[in-house]
């Protein structure tokens, strides 16, 4: 006669000692040890790995997209700084640029960054400085219009500082915004990561003077940990006065 289970744990290990621990090894740093531990134990790490994605910020942008819809089918979009290159990637099934979608419009997806990206399939990669004073019109030659959404995860890199940190980024974000209003059409979208610091104020006002609606949103996908947020701005007006 089978034996009926008693509903405990009979391994002897609860459901939080079964992640993955990671000891510190010569040479590897504390903080070191710490990232690769929760690189080990993060579920969308391992989405991404399962789902064929590069990075775990794919699933930010599927969970902004999910909530605003900009990217429909037939969308032109803009991916500054795209390493490396998971947003890239979800843009493109969304708009589908590949036109696997029978009877929807086919988007394009342009990515572009300083670096060197490998290719991703339905998508065109160029590397550029967006901040180059050719910038704008060889993207605009290479959409062969105007942009739909322009959209940024970029980064600047960490001096350590947690105030110059978020100055950099915001500047970071300012800059692409400008970028931004050169290329897009009336109506289009702008996305970008901010971190969270108290200097956002001329950002938000340069972007409310330019679109309808401007939001920050912290998608469920980013570490509670983490600073980071997003800024989506809808309904770009357009005209001189931007």
């Amino acid at each position: 006669m089978a034996k009926k289970p008693t509903g405990k744990n009979t391994s002897g290990r609860g459901q939080r000692d079964l992640k993955v621990k990671v000891k510190t090894a010569r040479g590897r740093s504390l903080s070191s040890t710490r990232w690769l531990q929760r690189q080990l134990n993060d579920p969308y790490v391992k989405r991404a790995q399962t789902e064929g994605y590069r990075g775990r910020a794919a699933f930010k942008i599927m969970e902004l997209d999910d909530k605003f819809r900009f990217l429909v089918p037939g969308a032109r979009v803009v991916d500054l700084g795209c390493a490396p290159g998971g947003w890239c990637q979800v843009a493109v099934k969304r708009v589908n640029s590949m036109g696997e979608r029978s009877g929807k419009a086919v988007g394009m997806v342009l990515g572009v960054d300083l670096q060197e990206v490998e290719p991703i399939a339905g998508a065109e990669i160029h590397q550029l400085d967006f901040l180059s004073e050719d910038a704008e019109e060889l993207v605009k030659g290479w959409l062969g219009g105007k942009a739909d959404v322009v959209m940024s995860d970029m980064a600047a890199a960490s001096s350590g500082h947690k105030q110059t940190d978020h100055l950099r980024i915001i500047t970071l974000c300012e800059t692409a915004a400008y970028f931004a209003f050169d290329v897009l059409e009336e109506g289009g979208t702008f996305v970008a990561k901010v971190l969270a610091g108290g200097a956002e104020g001329e950002l938000q006002k340069i972007l409310k003077n330019a679109f309808t609606k401007v939001v920050n949103v912290k998608p469920p996908s980013s570490r509670s940990d983490s600073s980071e947020k997003f800024v989506v701005a809808t309904g770009f007006r357009g005209g001189p006065d931007v």
